[in-house]
């Protein structure tokens, strides 16, 4: 049997199993922007799950750029969020070359944009009552690129750049990333009220690290940055040297991969 024919007689398997399915069967998918702190939607009803035929629609659709053509308008607007935080690192890297702190700010700024985005897309999905078969998980990997990977790039520019302060910055960034995955998988067994609303949050959400960016805003609006930034350094001249500001880090990612900390829902 060639390889071509095992693929075709593999993807005709999946078709078929998904048709065999009943509506029982089919995964409730986790609610759209249930893992976002910003929820504008968050006392409505849940949004209808998508139906058998949209699955099987999805695995056959073999046309050019069908990813592209499956996607619904709020699944664009979410990756308006993953745009924005790649370019608050972009600016970030330009600050490297430059020394400008108009680039940290503008970095801040975007991540301020994404925060808008993630903010919107859960409203459109609302509007138009649908959701999407890839929302949630496009969902979280934004918000890891514009609440975790930026805000950790951003520290690292205005001066938290020892090994150990990056140890710290990486340990915070990987946290994040667990929280978000774990969020993908145990969303549906958290406690919901009546409305279908989760009680509450398992950790630390991963946007409240934009209470970072407000920080980082203010030392580089005082330009309290670099060889300035409150604390100073321990260890200083040796490898173990870090600014003691970096164990809040890592101390904030502990609490999102927290199982036992419930943060109850607005």
């Amino acid at each position: 049997m060639s390889y071509s024919t095992s693929i075709k007689k593999n993807e005709s398997a999946i078709a078929s199993d998904v048709e065999d399915l009943t509506d029982s069967e089919i995964p409730n998918p986790p609610l759209r922007r249930s893992s976002s702190l910003f929820s504008l939607s968050s006392n409505q009803e849940p949004l209808p799950r998508p139906e058998v035929h949209e699955y099987t629609a999805f695995i056959e659709d073999k046309r050019h750029f069908s990813l592209i053509r499956n996607l619904h308008m709020a699944d664009f607007i979410t990756l308006l969020n993953g745009f924005s935080g790649f370019y608050s690192i972009i600016s970030c890297l330009r600050y490297a070359l430059t020394d400008d702190l108009k680039y940290v700010q503008r970095a801040q700024f975007f991540i301020c944009l994404g925060l808008f985005f993630d903010f919107f897309d859960g409203r459109v999905a609302r509007l138009r009552n649908k959701s999407s078969l890839m929302g949630q998980e496009l969902d979280s990997l934004a918000d890891l690129v514009s609440f975790s990977v930026s805000p950790a790039t951003i520290a690292f520019a205005i001066g938290f750049r020892s090994t150990v302060d990056v140890l710290i910055l990486t340990f915070w960034v990987l946290c994040g990333l667990t929280r978000l995955a774990r969020f993908n998988i145990s969303t549906n067994n958290i406690p919901k009220d009546k409305t279908g609303k989760s009680q509450y949050f398992e950790g630390l959400p991963v946007p409240t690290n934009l209470l970072w960016v407000g920080f980082f805003a203010y030392l580089t609006s005082k330009k309290l940055i670099l060889d300035q930034l409150p604390g100073g350094l321990v260890f200083e001249n040796s490898f173990l040297e870090f600014h003691p500001v970096t164990l809040l880090f890592a101390l904030h990612g502990c609490g999102e991969i927290s199982k036992s900390l419930h943060i109850p829902k607005p």
